[in-house]
């Protein structure tokens, strides 16, 4: 009996295994849909939406100092308690202290008005009168004498209820943050790990456990970093301001403001600046003097953003300047300052989640 070899007429053929159906891709109509349809739904839902984000983030700032105060042998609601009170103390000591020169600075805005329309009128002077004399050379060659436009004055009315139906929802949802802030740290770890139980094999429980691994350290940094020199700019341009002989609350007064704008890159230092303006035409008499403070500002940012942030958080965080201004336009849009406030995290966890996927991290060197 002889062993017939492989590819002799003799052989016993193998069947062949089926091909396998090629894999069917979405339409992009049907994507255009789906992206559509999340984008409204955030929208729609922001007030559900928003606490529990910010909460979530608030929980991912917080979980590297409740682990090390539990290697410290405190216990983890302990921990968290110490925490939030700690933090809504600080937070309350600070607004304790800026109330009185904000309300002052609310009860002067209408004269601070009135104070910097001259001044405005001064420094535009020339440019109002080449216009006009542009427009007057332009009536004399083509013979017109146009009358005045007529102004149409609209009035609103004010509803006195309005701040009273505000009111409860805002503190409703401060509250909402708070306490959800407290139970992701007391219980995110264990909802966690019942989460990733029910991924159905271990390679993706790993990659999803590397995942929220590098979104906590990250954002933490990122945070952690951010808060330190937000806070040293703003205590910077205060000292500056209280320099320059601006009285020493009025002058923590915009140093907060200076550090709390500094979290939303380009629209925050924008605001900042014409704040600032603001400031320093009703703080002083002479021009140069009330252009400073925007002056000394824009220069404080300049230095933070170009040179001290990119050097201490280097590569990783880098974003395209192009994709962080058209999410500041979208989260702005959707859910106005806070949306501000979370787009750089939220565009940082979308950078990892992309760079950790196979297959999808040319979409994560695309954001950089």
């Amino acid at each position: 009996m002889t062993a017939s070899l492989p590819g002799s007429p003799d052989a016993p053929t193998v069947p062949e295994a089926p091909p396998r159906p090629p894999r069917r891709r979405a339409s992009t109509a049907v994507i255009v849909l789906a992206v559509l349809a999340v984008g409204y739904t955030m929208w729609a839902a922001q007030e559900v939406l928003l606490p529990i984000l910010l909460a979530m983030f608030f929980a991912l700032i917080g979980n590297p100092i409740i682990r090390a105060l539990r290697r410290a042998y405190i216990p983890t609601v302990l921990g968290a308690l110490l925490l939030v009170v700690g933090g809504l103390a600080a937070a309350g000591a600070l607004g304790y202290q800026l109330i009185e020169p904000a309300a002052e600075w609310v009860r002067q805005a209408p004269r601070a008005m009135g104070e910097i329309v001259p001044k405005l009128r001064e420094l535009t002077k020339p440019v109002d009168d080449a216009s006009d004399a542009a427009e007057n050379i332009a009536r004399v060659a083509s013979g017109e004498d146009k009358g005045k436009p007529v102004q149409v004055v609209r009035t609103q009315v004010d509803d006195p209820y309005a701040a009273l139906t505000a009111t409860p929802m805002m503190i409703a949802s401060v509250l909402a943050v708070v306490l959800l802030t407290l139970f992701f740290m007391v219980f995110g770890e264990q909802l966690q790990r019942k989460a990733i139980a029910l991924l159905p094999n271990r390679q993706q429980k790993r990659l999803t456990v590397e995942i929220m691994h590098s979104i906590e350290v990250e954002i933490s940094r990122y945070v952690l970093t951010i808060t330190v020199i937000n806070m040293a700019v703003g205590m910077v341009f205060a000292g500056i301001l209280f320099l320059l002989k601006v009285p020493l609350q009025e002058a923590l007064l915009w140093g907060t403001m200076a550090a709390l704008l500094n979290f939303a890159p380009y629209v925050g230092p924008l605001i900042g600046i014409l704040m600032m303006l603001v400031m320093g035409f009703v703080a002083f008499d002479e021009l140069w003097m009330s252009l400073l403070p925007a002056g000394i500002y824009l220069v404080l940012h300049t230095l933070e953003g170009q040179i001290l942030t990119p050097v201490i958080l280097g590569r990783r965080m880098r974003i395209s300047p192009l994709i962080l201004i058209l999410a500041l336009m979208l989260f702005g849009w959707m859910w106005g300052i806070v949306g501000l406030l979370l787009a750089v995290p939220l565009l940082v966890c979308m950078k990892i989640v992309l760079s950790r996927i196979e297959g999808l991290e040319g979409w994560a060197t695309l954001m950089e």
